[in-house]
């Protein structure tokens, strides 16, 4: 396949990429209400990772169109450290806030903090996973997501493309050249992608769920009147409509343990 042919750039993964990057930018504009507790942060700080996030994703697909695979994978990395990253500090802020005395003046997750101020580097990728897959929040769904070797195998993948490791990795930046595998590869790297997508998801709503929560109830009080039972409980349309159209689709366990282990409403 050459990266010229229609087969290539016509593939799915330009449009899945577009809809994850729409995703974020979605969650991005719905979390900016939300405090970072634990932060001197004015505005939540999720709000610009999330964006950032899009931005990497825009970024794969403007690569892969100039038929980088390799390249992309690099990016593809940097999304999947991004996703744990996010995924850290949140879950950090989360779990130090049982044990703070409320009665103090200052209430700070200082790692956190310091990240956020340029102070304090965050642990390397291995201790923020390996603090991730050990939460007892996230117990269900860790149990899940790795109930196999996948997720190994995709940063394995990741890293032999960033770092050379096989000749057949420097091949997928040659884009002049015609490649019998580049369909194949151009296809690996949309699955690694969707994974990614569905742990990064998966972690959102069950260490943040009210990230996903519909504008309704904050309308409501916003206009001065009372809010409908349980509406603090509605999922966003752009987030159920992810929840069903990939997490049903790709990894309906998945979909089955969230709903299971959340308050929010995904099925209505």
């Amino acid at each position: 396949m050459r990266v010229s042919d229609p087969e290539y750039q016509k593939h799915v993964l330009f449009d899945e990429l577009e809809r994850y990057a729409r995703f974020y930018e979605s969650l991005a504009d719905g979390v900016f209400q939300f405090v970072s507790v634990g932060t001197t942060a004015i505005c939540n700080i999720d709000t610009y990772v999330y964006s950032a996030i899009a931005g990497t994703i825009a970024s794969i697909s403007m690569v892969l169109r100039d038929g980088r695979i390799n390249d992309a994978y690099a990016l593809l990395r940097k999304y999947y450290d991004s996703a744990v990253i996010n995924v850290y500090s949140d879950l950090y802020l989360r779990e130090h806030r049982k044990g703070w005395d409320f009665t103090a003046k200052t209430l700070l997750a200082e790692q956190i903090n310091g990240w956020l101020h340029g102070r304090v580097k965050l642990p390397e990728y291995r201790v923020m996973s390996n603090y991730i897959r050990s939460s007892e929040t996230l117990r269900t769904i860790n149990s899940v997501l790795h109930a196999d070797d996948n997720y190994k195998k995709i940063r394995n993948r990741c890293n032999d493309n960033t770092h050379y490791n096989f000749f057949e990795n420097v091949m997928l930046n040659n884009r002049e050249v015609y490649n019998r595998n580049r369909g194949t590869a151009l296809e690996q790297i949309r699955l690694d992608a969707i994974a990614i997508f569905v742990l990064h998801f998966s972690y959102v709503v069950s260490v943040n769920e009210h990230y996903v929560m519909s504008g309704d109830y904050m309308d409501h009080m916003e206009c001065g009147s009372t809010p409908p039972d349980g509406c603090e409980y509605w999922v966003a349309p752009y987030a159920r409509e992810t929840f069903d159209s990939i997490l049903r689709v790709h990894r309906p366990d998945l979909a089955e343990a969230i709903q299971k282990n959340s308050a929010m409403q995904f099925d209505s």
